[in-house]
């Protein structure tokens, strides 16, 4: 044991947790080891000594490490190594990252990267939320410049009562998944999936985990910083020069009221972009070493004249009121080889919206450190450039797309059809067409317009908005604005999304740019929100007022039913020569879970699918005397009788003396192979089955 080794325990939600100091990284700024009963993460932070050359934002990097090994599992990859975040680890890591970024000091310019390693992890403790409390503790004890600490827990709804940090079986119960984040005085993070729960019920939750959030936050700075914590280093942090800053006020205050008093997006922006150039040319001499602090100054100053116009006057850039939605036109059904579309438009942003349908199968396989092996609701987001007019490559989704689309998929499962009621794979890809803000909440009424257009039964409609914030943070007086555009989420102090039926709340999640809100700011932009989702949904359902009543003619039709699982092997038969047979007989597609649970998918022809059930159902029934089948000669012995296949792989044999009410010298002289007859059986023994023809089909 190392002599800077150090240990502290605290109780989170009634469960102790340990965080371990001083023993292992000893070369990274700060670091720590969280663990609670048999799970372990494991947190660094590092920062570059000198600030990054040439960039005008805080470069922070936060790693989730999803580590196999944690599970006792070898990753399923041709190296056996693991490889790409999936999407569960970008999404954790969005999550540790969010509530850190808005406490970095402003004008801090140096690489700051935080790791967080999942070394072990036990079904009823979740790794995630140790490892947002111990990037708190090792940002807490490191030298890097911080104003935490942060607190972070898992809140979950269960049988009426919240509970802090739930385990596997409160997860499974849980009508509220809540992962919040905050320091001691204000909410700083929230990110939630819910089941149609009402305003309070999401509030009460926010605020029960507060409170346990307080505590942690006491621990760290008391019981923890006091002993190990190294002192903050000394760090020159950009800012613009006071003289120039005063100067570039002198000489633009009045060209930037003049710029944004237009409700035209792109006129505000030309003018914007003059008064830039004027004021550039302006002080060409003056400061010709200092064009960046001078755009710098002018931005600024951009941004306090629009926060001041909405703040004192309740004008919005586009000329709206605080409470006012943009203007909204739908359309469904615009892909007609599609299963399901729609497109939603709001304002400048837009999206088209489509929806695949498959059978079980086809849901998306998983590997992870969790129970979780397939996915059946695939729901994807995507941002090309020219959404917002820009000329840029397209590739593979990044962080923000996984998480949008993730923020969209919640509001949206908990309206779905379970597999026995619509035993189907759902696949609803977002294409962003255009954004001018809140293009993640598009997303979710464009998707649900989808989902209705293809037929999917979902149980209530979903709608979501965006609210934005302008605090005076000197008197704490607040607006809250519904359905923000790009600019008021890039100038304002909140982005909280809000998305939900007629009856509750499906899914939240809040990022802010200041340290942390109040229960009264989240009380006032829960209420709001539910006006705006409230008339959006008004007119979503005026283009999509329900459900649509049969399916696409190209999607597919999908029996699902159970058998015995173990009349499995009987269905499938040697080398699949029995399942191929049907599949090969009807046209359909057929799959088995080990469950005993057969999925039978038919294209084109909606009977198919029944005719392959009829045949599995024949192979899994135990035949009993008086039955009766269809089945087709396969063999004949000519003075003995015929053998006829009643279900695929099983026959049965119908005597000569069975075949007429008279006597018959050969069976060639009734029957031949390939005969279709109706047989009944009349005896059933240790050489098999006996058969009376009742009728000659074919």
């Amino acid at each position: 044991m190392t002599a800077n080794y150090k240990e502290f325990k605290l109780t989170i939600g009634g469960k102790e947790v340990t965080i371990e100091t001083g023993k292992y990284t000893e070369q990274a700024n700060g670091s720590c080891i969280v663990r609670c009963g048999e799970t372990a993460v494991m947190l660094t932070v590092c920062m570059a000594a000198t600030a990054r050359e040439g960039i005008d934002f805080f470069p922070l990097q936060v790693d989730y490490e999803e580590k196999m090994y944690a599970v006792g599992k070898i990753p399923g990859s041709f190296k056996r190594r693991e490889g790409r975040a999936s999407d569960k680890a970008i999404l954790t890591a969005r999550l540790i990252d969010r509530p850190l970024r808005p406490l970095f000091p402003k004008g801090l310019f140096n690489d700051v990267v935080v790791v967080a390693t999942a070394l072990s992890v036990e079904p009823d403790v979740s790794p995630e939320p140790l490892a947002m409390v111990g990037s708190s503790v090792a940002l807490s004890i490191s030298d890097i410049p911080w104003a935490g600490p942060t607190g972070s827990v898992v809140v979950g709804l269960v049988d009426g009562e919240y509970v802090i940090n739930p385990d596997a079986e409160q997860r499974a119960k849980s009508t509220i998944h809540l992962n919040l984040a905050g320091t001691k005085d204000a909410i700083l993070m929230i990110e939630a999936g819910a089941d149609e729960v009402s305003n309070e019920e999401m509030v009460g939750a926010i605020m029960f985990g507060h409170k346990e959030i307080k505590n942690i936050c006491t621990f760290i700075e008391e019981s923890i910083v006091p002993v190990i914590g190294k002192p903050k280093k000394e760090i020159e942090l950009y800012h613009v020069p006071e003289a120039l800053d005063k100067d570039v006020r002198a000489f633009a205050a009045e060209k930037i009221e003049w710029a944004i008093d237009t409700t035209d997006r792109k006129e505000r922006e030309e003018r914007y972009s003059a008064v830039e150039k004027e004021t550039l040319e302006h002080f060409a001499d003056i400061y010709p070493e200092n064009a960046r602090e001078i755009k710098d100054a002018i931005y600024y100053l951009n941004k306090e004249k629009i926060r001041a116009k909405i703040f004192d006057k309740g004008i919005r850039p586009d000329g709206r009121g605080l409470k006012d939605v943009r203007p909204i036109w739908c359309e469904r059904h615009v892909l007609p080889r599609v299963h399901g579309s729609a497109v939603f438009t709001r304002g400048q942003t837009q999206t088209l919206t489509t929806c695949t349908l498959d059978m079980l199968a086809a849901a998306q396989k998983l590997e992870g450190l969790d129970d979780e092996t397939v996915k059946r609701y695939m729901h994807q987001y995507n941002f090309p450039g020219y959404c917002t007019g820009e000329a840029k490559a397209i590739r593979g989704a990044g962080r923000r797309e996984i998480g949008h689309g993730a923020l969209a998929e919640r509001a949206l499962i908990p309206v779905l059809p379970s597999e026995e009621e619509f035993p189907y794979s759902i696949r609803v890809v977002n294409d962003i067409l255009s954004s001018n803000g809140s293009s993640s909440m598009a997303s979710v009424c464009g998707s649900t317009m989808a989902l209705m257009d293809a037929g999917v039964p979902i149980k209530a409609p979903v709608a979501g908005v965006a609210m934005g914030l302008i605090k005076n943070q000197e008197t704490g007086e607040f607006r809250v604005l519904t359905d923000i555009q790009g600019l008021e989420d890039f100038l304002g102090d909140m982005d909280f999304k809000v998305a939900g039926t007629q009856k509750g709340i499906t899914a939240i999640q809040m990022d802010i740019k200041i340290k942390g809100i109040s229960e009264e700011i989240m009380h006032t932009a829960i209420e709001q929100a539910n006006e705006g989702r409230t008339f959006i949904l008004s007119k979503m359902l005026e283009v999509v007022p329900e459900v649509a009543p049969d399916l696409s003619k190209y999607a597919p039709r999908i029996i699902s039913f159970k058998i015995d699982p173990e009349k499995i092997g009987d269905v499938v038969g040697k080398q699949g020569k029995v399942i191929n047979s049907i599949i090969a007989e009807t046209g359909t597609k057929i799959d088995i879970e080990d469950d005993g649970t057969v999925c039978i998918a038919s294209f084109g022809d909606s009977e198919a699918a029944l005719r392959a059930k009829a045949i599995v159902e024949s192979i899994v029934r135990d035949p009993e005397v008086g039955d009766m089948f269809i089945g087709r000669v396969v063999r004949i012995l000519s003075t003995m009788g015929a053998f006829v296949e009643f279900a695929p792989g099983k026959d049965g044999m119908i005597h000569i003396s069975k075949m007429a009410d008279h006597r018959i010298e050969k069976v060639e002289d009734v029957l031949a192979v390939g005969d279709v007859v109706k047989v009944k059986i009349i005896k059933i023994g240790e050489k098999g089955i006996d058969f009376k023809l009742l009728e000659k089909m074919a």
